[in-house]
């Protein structure tokens, strides 16, 4: 059967599994399946699915990502969020629209450090949002600054699904790291610039904290305490691999074992909170590998069928512009971020267009970060964005209606950003190439 055929229903397939309600990991695996008996020999196909599979969960660097799992969870349960916000209101409070700016910065640090959009979200909706509306912050402001600020924390590294990518790509994890980083800097730097300016024009949506309930200068030095431990974690995660001490995978190890460290200090490793880290953790890793192993099976029909290479060709011989091939995937990449898990959304698209790119000639590493911040869009944008369904859940006073309004320009701001990255790849590129 013509390659191209079977492509369409091979992905039209899949699209009405997900249609029906059916988890990603079971319709990629089960169609693969099906396929595989009817286009791959038969019974013998499944023998290479399951191989396929073993070989893919065991790569050492998807070791990684039980250990960075386990570092978020234990950063999450250690209570840190709420210390951090502290020493932000202390700090910013006292400046119209401070908290707002704080509040993104928190946001971007706690979000790299447990490197989990929808983690980041709740944490910070339940401890910021309170807070920023008793002293009178717009709502609007508050949902969106800490929703945008939440889905940072793919693109900032440590990233569990830059590990993914790095797995699916051959790119270097420890390079996609890097290039994160001045594009999730940049991203930040809008959002508290927007956030100032808009309070600056608006005074009532980001008042100043009154005169009698800020902090001298010595509760603000004493509130920075609860910043050495959180920016430890990250640095020492990050500096390891920056400085060639340790492999992507051997600094996850690092930084879950500075995480527990930082969790004795803090008293926070309690029976109770141990369960809850280990339950995050397997459930967490549980997921990602069974999106994994589905995947696997669905690359490798794919591949045996034709599917992608025929892809490839079908672009090439068409004589497409490159750059409309490549805005045309981060599209379709925004539209499936709303519906699917970041994750499953590369393991997806990951065996169609990764071999189109190479033929292409761009850079797979450039490309992964386009990747990332395209589906950060995704899940920042209504009706179906996952981060705005987390915000609804945390925020329950508040209807989906406002919050689609309060993320808007935020979605803006982040597509202002992959466009800065389009016209300027040294942005993501920059840093990977000074680690070399």
């Amino acid at each position: 059967m013509d390659p191209s055929l079977i492509g369409i229903i091979l992905f039209g397939s899949l699209v009405l599994f997900l249609a029906l309600g059916i988890p990603v990991s079971f319709a990629m695996g089960g169609i693969s399946i099906i396929l595989g008996f009817v286009f791959w020999g038969g019974l013998p196909s499944v023998d290479g699915f399951v191989l396929g599979s073993y070989s893919k969960i065991t790569e050492s660097i998807l070791t990684a990502l039980p250990l960075y799992i386990f570092m978020a969870a234990i950063l999450m349960y250690s209570d840190l969020a709420d210390d951090l916000y502290e020493a932000v209101y202390r700090w910013f409070g006292g400046i119209r629209g401070g908290l707002a700016a704080g509040t993104t910065v928190i946001a971007s640090v706690f979000a790299a450090m447990v490197g989990i959009a929808s983690v980041a979200t709740a944490t910070l909706g339940m401890v910021a949002r309170p807070s920023m509306l008793k002293r009178g912050y717009d709502d609007k402001l508050t949902l969106g600054i800490i929703m945008a600020g939440g889905t940072l924390g793919v693109l900032i590294p440590p990233s569990i699904v830059m590990i993914v990518y790095s797995a699916e790509s051959g790119v270097s994890a420890g390079a996609l790291f890097m290039a994160g980083i001045v594009p999730g800097i940049l991203a930040a730097f809008l959002f508290i610039l927007y956030a100032v300016v808009l309070c600056l024009i608006y005074p009532e949506k980001g008042p100043k904290t009154p005169k009698g309930e800020r902090f001298t200068w010595q509760e603000k030095f004493a509130s920075l305490k609860s910043v050495i431990i959180p920016l430890f974690v990250i640095l020492i995660v990050l500096g390891s691999i920056y400085l060639g001490v340790a492999t992507p995978t051997e600094a996850g190890a690092v930084g879950a074992t500075g995480s527990l460290v930082a969790a004795a200090i803090r008293n926070k490793l309690t029976l109770q909170n141990i369960k809850k880290v280990f339950l995050m953790t397997v459930r967490l890793n549980g997921l990602i590998f069974w999106i994994l192993i589905g995947a696997v099976a669905y690359a490798r029909i794919v591949s045996v069928t034709g599917v992608g290479n025929s892809l490839a060709s079908v672009i090439l011989d068409a004589n497409f512009n490159a750059w409309t091939v490549l805005i045309l995937m981060l599209v379709l990449f925004l539209v499936l971020g709303m519906v699917i898990d970041t994750v499953a959304v590369l393991l997806i698209t990951a065996p169609l267009f990764l071999p189109a790119l190479a033929a292409l000639d761009f850079d797979l590493l450039w490309f992964g970060v386009l990747f990332v911040i395209a589906v950060c869009i995704g899940n920042l944008s209504p009706p179906f964005g996952i981060s705005l369904f987390v915000m609804r859940g945390v925020a329950s006073d508040v209807g989906l209606k406002q919050i689609y309004v309060a993320v808007w320009p935020f979605i803006a701001l982040l597509l202002f950003t992959m466009l800065l990255v389009l016209i300027f790849p040294q942005l993501a590129l920059w840093l990977p190439e000074v680690m070399k």
